[in-house]
């Protein structure tokens, strides 16, 4: 009896992937990791807790270039194995801060803790980076696309810190100023640390003001309303209106369906002055039914649009088979298509809920009862000089987060729908 072995594996050590050119990248990308991590450590230090922050910049490009040229060194095949990559973080870090005299961005003796703490996380995680921007890429082989791979990646490390520090200052700049009052806004405009020795109550008055004393509760309730409404009425006409355009012929059909986003050509400023007057005179200004009438007209194209193309991907033979079955159109509408399109429907619904819950134009020009106005509009009454600045980003607060939080929510449906259509087939 003989045995098979030729489907026998046998292990062998992985091998270096390594040169010295190759090492000498690597030393490149630790010093820029390490730099960048630490830059932007000591930028969050300043913003968040009003520290006076230096960075070291040799002890700093030293750090990286060691733990670049330890990833070159100890690389095993492609990358280096991770549980090293957290013993070379660990022990630059202990040497990090031996060189810096455990004062690695100046915080001084009395945060010596989160000093050594967060040096200690920073080349851990900056040990890390370099791996992670090393990885699959051969060092033995120098090519051109191995130095655009890592041009690119170092591009898009900087590009991403830096694009995304812009967006999260103005609301991080936005949330910290409606927790100070008055008088620490006035005293330090540019400090924008938060003060946790305050009580709870002082740290959220600015939010009870807002919502109590200037009534946001009631104009919530408003954008509520006004928002819901006019999701409902943009989804059952939208329906209707995609479905008539890619499923029924008649005359115009196919101008009708190159033609839904016509109104976008005008901007909403040209025709809020001509709207203002014939809604003066029918009497439907400085009432939300007017704002419904104006909401749905503006949301209306895109949401048919945006439907028709989702309705353009749907086998014709399932409604075609309903109706053989006896079904009306409207039921094949409500049985088939519309369970079919729940994607499509949450994306468009969410859709029409954001712009008409951000909307401003129409809300300023139509609605001058405070009783009726919506967030939006509301927040005009905080921009004076007599309501303290922190009544006004509290205000803002209030009016961002529901729509960001439901967006973040309901975001694979709002991608989804974007992109359906896209593709025929």
């Amino acid at each position: 009896m003989t045995m098979n072995t030729s489907n026998q594996q046998t292990t062998t050590p992985a091998r270096k992937d390594t040169s010295p050119l190759g090492i000498f990248l690597a030393v490149i990308m630790g010093a820029l990791s390490t730099f960048l991590l630490m830059t932007t450590w000591a930028v969050l230090a300043t913003v968040m807790a009003g520290l006076d922050t230096a960075v070291p910049v040799l002890p700093s490009l030293a750090m990286g270039a060691v733990i670049g040229l330890l990833h070159g060194i100890f690389r095993q095949g492609k990358t280096s194995p991770l549980m090293l990559s957290l013993v070379i973080g660990f022990i630059s870090g202990v040497v990090y801060l031996a060189m810096t005299a455990m004062q690695p961005i100046g915080l001084g003796e009395q945060r010596l803790f989160w000093g050594t703490a967060m040096s200690l996380i920073t080349l851990i995680i900056s040990s890390y980076l370099t791996r992670y921007s090393l990885r699959n890429i051969r060092l033995s082989e120098l090519r051109r696309d191995v130095f655009e791979t890592l041009l690119m990646r170092v591009i898009r490390a900087f590009g991403f810190t830096f694009f995304l520090s812009i967006v999260i200052f103005p609301f991080y700049f936005m949330l910290i100023s409606s927790f100070k009052s008055r008088a620490e806004i006035l005293k330090n405009p540019t400090d924008l640390s938060l003060n946790f020795t305050k009580s709870f109550a002082e740290q959220f008055i600015g939010y009870r003001e807002v919502l109590f004393t200037f009534d946001f509760l009631r104009y919530i309730q408003n954008s509520t309303m006004v928002a819901l409404a006019t999701v409902v009425i943009t989804l059952v006409l939208a329906v209707l209106g995609a479905y008539a355009v890619t499923r029924l012929r008649f005359p115009g059909q196919k101008f009708l369906s190159r033609s839904i986003l016509l109104i976008y050509m005008f901007p909403a400023i040209v025709l809020v002055i001509p709207l203002y007057v014939v809604f003066n005179q029918l009497g439907l200004r400085d009432t939300l039914p007017g704002l419904l009438v104006v909401y749905p007209a503006t949301t209306i194209p895109v949401a048919l649009y945006m439907l028709r193309s989702y309705f353009q991907t749907l086998p014709k033979d399932l409604e075609e088979a309903g109706m053989i079955d006896g079904s009306s159109r409207f039921g094949v509408i409500w049985r088939i298509t519309l369970p079919l399109s729940l994607p499509a429907l949450a994306s468009v619904g969410l859709y029409v809920f954001m712009i008409a819950w951000n909307e401003f134009l129409f809300a300023f020009m139509f609605l001058d009862t405070p009783e009726i106005f919506t967030l939006s509009r509301g927040m005009v009454t905080l921009d004076s000089q007599e309501v303290p600045r922190q009544f006004l980003m509290a205000g803002a607060v209030i009016v961002t987060v529901p729509v960001m939080a439901i967006f973040f929510f309901f975001e694979k449906y709002l991608v989804g729908g974007l992109t359906a259509g896209g593709v025929k087939g």
